[in-house]
């Protein structure tokens, strides 16, 4: 894969994860406020179960955020598009659908 279109890939894929992680930051602080404020809810584990919700989905992303850091050093590196594994090459559609890919599709298969 050209270096351009892995940058591009990259970048657009690391604002869609950060907006993501920006909403639900600014959700979680709504929702935080809300369950100060008296409220009838007929169900006080529901703001409970909502906030563990949303801090499982952030805890998800931060750690895609990762995996695009690592694929942003690799590009660097001038390894982006190679497994992590086996230095194997990932086909340019395995990039094009998921960028931060470490692994062939086989690889990703395989249990370690």
């Amino acid at each position: 894969m050209d270096d351009d279109r892995a940058r591009l890939l990259l970048e657009t894929e690391r604002r869609r994860v950060e907006a993501l992680l920006a909403g639900l930051r600014t959700d979680r602080s709504d929702d935080r406020a809300a369950a100060d404020e008296q409220t009838d809810w007929s169900d006080p584990a529901q703001p409970l179960t909502a906030e563990g919700a949303d801090d499982a989905v952030a805890a998800s992303l931060e750690v895609h955020l990762g995996a695009i850091e690592r694929a942003e050093e690799r590009l660097a590196a001038g390894t982006y598009g190679r497994s992590v594994r086996s230095g194997a090459p990932i086909p340019d559609e395995r990039l094009e659908a998921d960028p931060v890919a470490e692994l062939t599709v086989e690889e990703a298969a395989v249990k370690p």
